[in-house]
């Protein structure tokens, strides 16, 4: 009769609540998002697609940073609160998912978008995006419309001095004609006389 217990029941249960816990802690938060790397032009909009995923209500911030400057974007809630920046107030549309959209695009806008979930717990996660902005090059489309306006002007210009050298033409055609008339000539001569 062996009275040797390995383990004890409330042992047991102590292990398994600390297991739980651990595990709890180390998947509490997860921010899926398909695409990590965005590409636009100015005065695009882009949206930033993900999906947060945690226990209880989680406050959701967004910051942007670039090899100059780190600023905030906003914090929210889903269904409590917005606390939207200056900066971005008429631009950003924030999402209950976590998901951020931002409007008409700057140049300036190009960097790394960091957006970090934290539980009431306390515990945080971070995930970020890359947004690069083209800028719309106007200059090929100017140089063309340029181009097309000059030939435009070269193109009336040629047409405008063949009718006046038509012009001029028809008239000395006409003053020859009106010169060698033999009929012009007799009449002067004899009102003359």
């Amino acid at each position: 009769m062996w009275h040797f217990r390995l383990w004890d029941i409330q042992d047991v249960a102590v292990f398994l609540s600390i297991t739980l816990y651990m595990c709890h802690l180390a998947g509490a938060i997860s921010i899926n998002s398909p695409q990590r790397s965005l590409t636009r032009s100015v005065q695009e909009d882009v949206f930033f697609s993900v999906d947060v995923a945690c226990i209880g209500i989680p406050t959701i911030q967004w910051t942007f940073m670039s090899g100059a400057v780190s600023r905030t974007i906003g914090t929210w809630q889903p269904g409590v609160y917005t606390n939207i920046t200056v900066d971005y107030s008429s631009r950003v549309q924030p999402y209950r998912n976590g998901s951020m959209g931002l409007s008409d695009l700057r140049l300036q806008d190009g960097g790394y978008y960091v957006i970090t979930v934290t539980e009431t717990t306390g515990n945080s996660k971070d995930a970020g995006h890359v947004l690069k902005v083209n800028e719309v090059l106007y200059e090929d489309l100017q140089y063309l419309s340029v181009s097309a306006l000059a030939l435009a002007c070269l193109a009336g210009l040629l047409m405008l001095s063949m009718w006046l050298l038509d012009k001029a033409y028809r008239k000395i055609v006409a003053w020859r004609r009106r010169k060698q008339m033999p009929g012009k000539t007799n009449v002067k001569n004899k009102s003359v006389k």
